[in-house]
């Protein structure tokens, strides 16, 4: 599932690295932000099921709720361009994700949700949500550097990772 869900993880983040870049349109960047955000909330829905008919409900809550991080990122960006809404909400909520990911990266070290890979992607993801915090909420832009970051991360963090995943040779997390 993990692989799946990374796959256009990397393509979203790509899109919305392009999307500031490129300046283009908001209903353009809707699209793949609605696919990846609902394909990931119904994986991860089904994953919680999984973890209750189981009996094995930390392992599959804690990714559950971590992998729910992304898929309300992307709904929320998706929405808030649909609706035109005020785009600091979305800031905040970016900088709850990025402190969440200082002690996702941590338990990936010791080997919980992960290694010493995931740990480090979580943290530079999680640099990644704070800079919507930075510019949605403190409204200070960081010019081209939010775009190719995104970019970056899409390919390196997100796409290879996934795209390795579903192939067998990336390790997958505990619960995917």
């Amino acid at each position: 599932m993990g692989g799946v869900i990374l796959l256009y993880v990397g393509m979203v983040l790509m899109s919305n690295g392009l999307y500031g870049l490129q300046k283009i349109s908001d209903k353009s960047n809707v699209i793949m932000n609605l696919f990846t955000g609902g394909l990931s909330l119904i994986l991860n829905i089904i994953c919680l099921g999984y973890g209750i008919c189981t009996g094995q409900k930390a392992t599959f809550f804690y990714g559950s709720a971590t992998g729910l991080l992304f898929a309300f990122t992307y709904l929320m960006v998706a929405l808030n361009k649909i609706f035109d809404l005020d785009q600091r909400l979305y800031g905040w909520y970016s900088l709850f994700v990025a402190v969440n990911s200082i002690p996702a990266g941590i338990l990936c070290f010791c080997n919980f949700g992960g290694n010493y890979w995931y740990g480090l992607i979580w943290w530079l993801w999680g640099i990644l949500w704070l800079t919507g915090f930075i510019e949605c909420t403190l409204g200070k832009s960081l010019g081209k550097f939010t775009g190719w970051l995104g970019v970056l991360e899409g390919i390196f963090t997100a796409w290879i990772p996934g795209f390795l995943m579903l192939c067998g040779v990336w390790p997958a997390q505990g619960w995917f």
